[in-house]
């Protein structure tokens, strides 16, 4: 039977993480890599796991490429600390990798944004690549946005993973600063630059895109008000990368 790996990597998840943790019953294993955590997140993962590591934050696709590389079995299921795994989806996982068809699975994720499950607005369904068989995938070294790099033929599974992104407005601000400065950091050192035009023309494209053609509109004021914060959190992070590029000028 093949055995399954949940990896996950946390800082300062208090209010998340027992939802996850709680539904990964089953898993064969959690591996829970934090960096730091200043709140009860620690205490929280150790009522589900004694394999816990500590270690510098080096970004999301380290991290998670450093939790990954302390599993011991067949299969990694990568869940972040504020999703859970329904009880449909947690069976549809046990069969697929009993069926054994695949490398690795992308799992469709639907996205709680502020009281509302989004269906339309480009976010449902957003498919991510989280179940995949350890020997033939690992992360990339991304600062933010990282993606599990699997070689083989993948499937696809159909009922999505929980993620309960953005309760409040508090919390996607909080987000969208640490997000858009590891964002504008990741463009910098691939040395993209930023113009005046990235700033004019891509928040109105995000916000017409999401609202728009990706029928934002249907979400009702939470679609309005995603595709407003969308365009808004896309301007920050191009100011944030031109004044990387005004520095890297001076420096």
């Amino acid at each position: 039977m093949s055995k399954i790996s949940a990896v996950i990597i946390t800082l300062n998840e208090e209010k998340n993480l027992e939802r996850c943790l709680k539904s990964l019953t089953f898993a064969d294993e959690i591996i829970v890599v934090d960096s730091h955590s200043s709140d009860k997140t620690r205490e929280i993962a150790k009522r589900f796991t004694d394999k816990i590591w500590e270690v510098h934050w080096e970004g999301f696709g380290k991290t998670k490429e450093l939790a990954r590389q302390k599993a011991s079995n067949a299969w990694i299921f990568s869940i972040d600390a504020d999703e859970e795994v329904t009880p449909e989806l947690k069976e549809e996982i046990l069969q697929a990798v009993q069926n054994n068809s695949y490398s690795g699975y992308f799992v469709p994720r639907q996205s709680l944004f502020l009281g509302k499950w989004m269906e339309h607005s480009g976010w449902y369904p957003d498919y991510v690549l989280r179940l995949f068989r350890n020997e033939s995938g690992q992360f990339d070294e991304a600062l933010v946005h990282e993606q599990a790099q699997v070689k083989g033929e993948m499937g696809y599974l159909k009922n999505p993973l929980q993620h309960y992104t953005y309760p409040n407005l508090k919390h996607y601000f909080n987000k969208l600063q640490r997000y858009t400065t590891l964002a504008a950091q990741q463009l910098n050192e691939r040395k993209v630059k930023a113009y005046p035009w990235d700033l004019i023309f891509r928040p109105p494209a995000t916000f017409f895109k999401m609202y728009l053609i990706k029928m934002g509109f249907l979400d009702g004021w939470q679609g309005l008000v995603l595709a407003v914060l969308s365009g808004y959190q896309v301007l920050i992070k191009y100011l944030k990368l031109w004044g990387l590029n005004f520095r890297n000028k001076n420096v």
